[in-house]
């Protein structure tokens, strides 16, 4: 287990954390939900770097950064779906998506195919992330900043957290178009004779 890798396996408790402090009311908890999601996005670009740095890219690495990303995803969307913050029908489509192309890429994997994450899967996940930024900024401006700096805030909340659903909702149309061109691409490998490599 080297550095990179922990850095990765790292963010799925850091996304129980957050979706934890989602739910709580105390003064600064949105803030402190915002902030670890911030460090666990630096955290998502350190384990490549360091990786890459390092010499130790591994198969692993590979799947388990791709993996830990749509925990990521998947546990802040199910907790804004909770909060009535993300229609649920974008929730089904995004995780109907991950479980196709987590799916395929374990058949991919029986028959010595890694399926690492393309440029249409990382814009995919950059786009929801940015999304899941302004949903999580929200309340911790109606909130936190109404409580620290004495003013009334929500009406930028609101139209913060307007353009988190907007580009969430780009992010999960290019889900579905990032989730397609895997399928096209890796169809052969999936779908094939099982002695295919």
């Amino acid at each position: 287990m080297n550095l990179p890798n922990i850095i990765t396996l790292s963010r799925i408790p850091v996304m129980f954390i957050i979706v934890g402090l989602m739910y709580c009311s105390f003064p600064g908890a949105a803030t402190l939900a915002f902030i670890l999601f911030l460090l666990a996005a630096v955290g998502d670009w350190l384990d490549g770097y360091l990786a890459r740095k390092q010499g130790v890219v591994t198969s692993f690495g590979k799947l388990m950064d791709a993996l830990a990303d749509k925990i990521m995803v998947l546990g802040l969307v199910i907790g804004f779906v909770g909060l009535g913050l993300v229609p649920i029908v974008l929730c089904l489509i995004t995780l109907c998506r991950e479980f196709l192309v987590t799916g395929m890429r374990m058949v991919a994997a029986t028959k010595g195919v890694v399926v690492a994450a393309d440029g249409g899967g990382k814009s995919k996940t950059v786009t929801q992330l940015i999304a899941l930024g302004f949903l999580l900024a929200a309340p911790m401006i109606a909130r936190d900043w109404a409580i620290w700096f004495h003013g009334d805030f929500l009406a930028f909340s609101l139209i913060v957290h307007k353009i988190g659903a907007w580009v969430f909702l780009l992010g999960t149309l290019l889900a579905v178009w990032s989730g397609w061109r895997y399928i096209i691409r890796f169809r052969q490998v999936v779908f094939g004779d099982a002695t295919t490599a």
